[in-house]
């Protein structure tokens, strides 16, 4: 009798062994896992990290079997997933949301856009002060010139009063600014400013996957949805992961589609997906730039482009994460308003993050926050990324202060990333050498606010109530003992 096992049952046997090896080795990622095992003032309590169970790990191994690597049929189809969870035209993966935004900025430069839209080097980029730096990166990167607004301490938004003050005709061209830590910026004072201007609007949706956002003009919507592109982070942090990964989402226009592959695939001038060949019906029928005619399209470059691809074995994580995406959505919700009613009696050392457009909170009866809204007819509801604490000036210790004792009790904290980024080394090194290189709006008194009276704690799903209770407590221990 013949047992020799066949290639579909070895992979079955395959992905059982590999499911069983994640729940017994991995089972403290799964939402809650942690719980049984947490032991307060011992276990650390990381600010964020990737959840996944034997889904994930039994796509990854699938996919290296099937050994595709490189971006293909699991990048294709989670391409196509994400768009359509999104309400995009298309989403474009890339191998981190840092390299979205680059490719999304490099994309205004393309020869392909009407002339007088192109960004050129020297002109202006709207975006604001506190954030993380390659939102801000890649307007230098492709020599234009950034223009820094400040950001409200409440929010950590962009203060769109500014705008119009930022704004130089005939120079400025783009507005590229983050949904911080989850919370929607005023999407109908800079939709409206754009749409006035005739500007290109990008949203580094990097840290909202899943924030809402709703004004007359419009029923709600996703954040990423509202601009020309939105760009995604996947690194382990954020609301889903890839590992490495991000994506740059094409809102409605597809003209970005084919400008966004060809700087995150060489800069070449084929739109044909990896391994097909002559979609167009004439590989060697084109004659472009000084090549000689029929030159092989596949080898034509029309942008000076890079190399910026995932794998498709990341795809394949990313499909099984996608499907927990609103499970992962509601978990941090549910975990930031936990944290906000445990933490309402500190409110004379502490404010608390307010959505955009909210004017007050009040402790809720039931499972969700109550907030009040201003007269703007807009709301927004975040998908929130972390837990903002700033420290009012008149409390009786420093963010310093209580980093130290977060760290002492092992609850992860973090710095709103680059926190006012004129500050950092490298642009103030760059202002020094060429005063001209970015321009500043105002004092940026918001933005120095944020640097140094804010840090902010986790939500992520992997936390426990026991974590957050353990989170609660020792935050009122330590106000208790200033007193």
């Amino acid at each position: 009798m013949n047992t020799q096992k066949t290639a579909n049952e070895l992979r079955s046997e395959i992905l059982a062994l590999a499911r069983e090896f994640t729940q017994l080795v991995h089972a403290k990622m799964v939402p809650g896992g942690p719980a049984s095992g947490f032991v307060p003032g011992e276990t650390v309590i990381p600010y964020a990290g990737r959840v996944f169970d034997a889904d994930e790990v039994s796509a990854a191994v699938g996919s290296s079997l099937d050994f595709w690597l490189t971006l293909g049929p699991e990048g294709d189809a989670f391409e196509k997933e994400l768009a359509g969870a999104m309400g995009v035209k298309r989403s474009l993966l890339t191998n981190s949301g840092s390299s979205a935004n680059l490719l999304a900025l490099s994309a205004l430069t393309s020869h392909k856009l009407p002339e007088g839209k192109r960004l050129r080097p020297g002109d202006e980029v709207i975006t604001v002060a506190a954030g993380f730096p390659t939102t801000v990166a890649p307007i230098l990167q492709n020599q234009a010139v950034p223009v820094f607004i400040d950001s409200d301490p409440l929010t950590l938004n962009a203060r769109c009063g500014q705008l119009e003050e930022a704004f130089s005709p005939g120079k400025t061209r783009a507005v590229i600014m983050a949904h911080t830590l989850g919370n929607p910026f005023d999407l109908r004072a800079v939709t409206e400013f754009c749409a006035g201007h005739d500007l290109w609007l990008i949203e580094d949706n990097c840290d909202a996957l899943g924030a809402g956002y709703s004004m007359p003009s419009c029923a709600s919507a996703w954040t990423g949805t509202f601009g020309d592109m939105s760009t995604q982070s996947f690194y382990p942090p954020h609301h889903m992961t890839l590992g490495e990964g991000g994506a740059v989402n094409i809102v409605r226009d597809m003209k970005w589609k084919v400008i966004v592959e060809s700087f995150r695939d060489w800069g070449r001038d084929c739109w044909c997906a990896s391994g097909k060949d002559n979609t167009c019906g004439k590989r060697f029928g084109w004659q472009l730039g000084e090549l000689p005619e029929g030159y092989d399209h596949k080898y034509i470059y029309s942008h000076v482009g890079y190399n910026l691809k995932p794998l498709d074995l990341q795809a394949a994580i990313g499909r099984a994460q996608l499907k927990k995406l609103p499970a992962f959505i509601s978990a941090r919700r549910e975990n930031w308003n936990y944290l906000r009613a445990g933490l309402d009696g500190l409110g004379e050392f502490f404010d608390f993050q307010l959505p955009t457009h909210a004017t007050g909170w009040r402790k809720p009866e039931g499972n969700n926050s109550s907030f009040s809204w201003d007269t703007s007819g807009a709301s927004c509801d975040p998908s929130w990324f972390g837990f903002m604490l700033m420290v009012k000036p008149e409390s009786p210790f420093s963010r310093a202060d209580l980093v130290r004792e977060l760290e002492a009790r092992k609850i992860g904290s973090r710095a709103l990333f680059g926190g006012n980024l004129v500050r950092q080394p490298a642009l103030a090194r760059l202002r020094h050498e060429n005063p001209d290189a970015f321009r500043v709006v105002g004092d940026l008194a918001g933005a120095d606010a944020i640097m140094n009276r804010s840090l902010f704690i986790g939500v992520y799903p992997g936390l426990s109530h026991a974590m957050m209770d353990y989170m609660i407590s020792s935050l009122m221990d330590f106000v208790g003992n200033q007193r």
